[in-house]
Protein backbone atom coordinates (compact mmCIF):
# COMPACT_ATOMS: atom_id res chain seq x y z
CA UNK A 1 0.00 0.00 0.00
CA UNK A 2 1.02 3.74 -0.75
CA UNK A 3 2.07 5.96 2.05
CA UNK A 4 -0.72 8.17 2.68
CA UNK A 5 0.17 12.57 2.49
CA UNK A 6 -0.76 14.41 5.16
CA UNK A 7 -3.66 16.11 3.44
CA UNK A 8 -5.15 12.69 2.74
CA UNK A 9 -4.81 11.50 6.39
CA UNK A 10 -6.29 15.02 7.66
CA UNK A 11 -9.21 13.84 5.44
CA UNK A 12 -9.85 9.83 6.17
CA UNK A 13 -9.02 10.80 10.16
CA UNK A 14 -13.04 12.67 9.62
CA UNK A 15 -14.18 10.12 7.69
CA UNK A 16 -15.70 7.64 10.17
CA UNK A 17 -19.20 8.55 9.81
CA UNK A 18 -20.05 10.69 6.60
CA UNK A 19 -18.92 13.79 5.84
CA UNK A 20 -20.19 15.94 3.15
CA UNK A 21 -17.46 18.26 1.03
CA UNK A 22 -18.43 21.11 2.91
CA UNK A 23 -17.89 19.98 6.52
CA UNK A 24 -14.04 18.31 5.32
CA UNK A 25 -13.27 21.25 4.09
CA UNK A 26 -14.43 22.90 7.15
CA UNK A 27 -12.79 20.53 9.15
CA UNK A 28 -9.66 20.14 7.22
CA UNK A 29 -9.25 23.52 6.49
CA UNK A 30 -7.88 22.83 2.97
CA UNK A 31 -7.90 24.20 -0.24
CA UNK A 32 -10.95 22.94 -2.45
CA UNK A 33 -8.84 21.47 -5.26
CA UNK A 34 -6.58 19.96 -2.81
CA UNK A 35 -9.58 18.08 -1.43
CA UNK A 36 -10.58 17.23 -4.30
CA UNK A 37 -7.69 15.65 -5.68
CA UNK A 38 -7.23 13.74 -2.34
CA UNK A 39 -11.23 12.65 -2.88
CA UNK A 40 -10.31 10.98 -6.06
CA UNK A 41 -7.14 9.29 -5.43
CA UNK A 42 -8.36 7.77 -2.28
CA UNK A 43 -11.50 6.70 -4.01
CA UNK A 44 -9.29 5.35 -6.36
CA UNK A 45 -7.28 3.47 -4.12
CA UNK A 46 -10.75 2.28 -2.20
CA UNK A 47 -9.80 3.85 0.84
CA UNK A 48 -13.36 6.18 0.92
CA UNK A 49 -16.59 5.78 -0.65
CA UNK A 50 -19.52 8.17 -1.61
CA UNK A 51 -22.33 7.60 0.18
CA UNK A 52 -26.02 8.83 -0.46
CA UNK A 53 -29.84 8.24 0.64
CA UNK A 54 -30.88 8.53 -2.70
CA UNK A 55 -29.05 5.45 -2.94
CA UNK A 56 -29.63 1.91 -2.00
CA UNK A 57 -26.66 0.73 0.43
CA UNK A 58 -26.61 -2.46 -1.71
CA UNK A 59 -25.59 -0.10 -4.59
CA UNK A 60 -21.70 -0.62 -4.67
CA UNK A 61 -21.04 1.55 -8.05
CA UNK A 62 -20.31 4.91 -8.17
CA UNK A 63 -21.78 5.66 -11.31
CA UNK A 64 -23.50 8.13 -10.27
CA UNK A 65 -20.68 10.12 -8.62
CA UNK A 66 -19.85 13.17 -10.32
CA UNK A 67 -16.33 14.73 -10.01
CA UNK A 68 -17.80 17.69 -11.35
CA UNK A 69 -19.64 18.64 -8.73
CA UNK A 70 -17.91 16.61 -6.03
CA UNK A 71 -19.17 19.44 -3.62
CA UNK A 72 -22.40 17.69 -3.96
CA UNK A 73 -21.33 13.96 -2.73
CA UNK A 74 -21.28 12.75 1.08
CA UNK A 75 -17.63 10.46 2.08
CA UNK A 76 -17.04 7.67 4.52
CA UNK A 77 -13.53 5.80 5.23
CA UNK A 78 -14.31 1.97 3.91
CA UNK A 79 -12.63 -1.08 5.97
CA UNK A 80 -9.84 -0.94 3.53
CA UNK A 81 -8.88 2.61 4.72
CA UNK A 82 -9.37 1.59 8.56
CA UNK A 83 -6.90 -1.02 8.14
CA UNK A 84 -4.81 1.31 6.10
CA UNK A 85 -5.11 3.85 8.76
CA UNK A 86 -3.89 1.93 11.14
CA UNK A 87 -1.08 -0.24 9.72
CA UNK A 88 0.67 3.68 8.86
CA UNK A 89 0.19 4.29 13.11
Amino acid sequence: MRKLTPSERKILDRLIFPESFDVIQEETELAYGEIRDDIINLMNSRLIEVVDSDHSPADNSIQWFDSDNIKESTFRITKSGIKHMKRQL
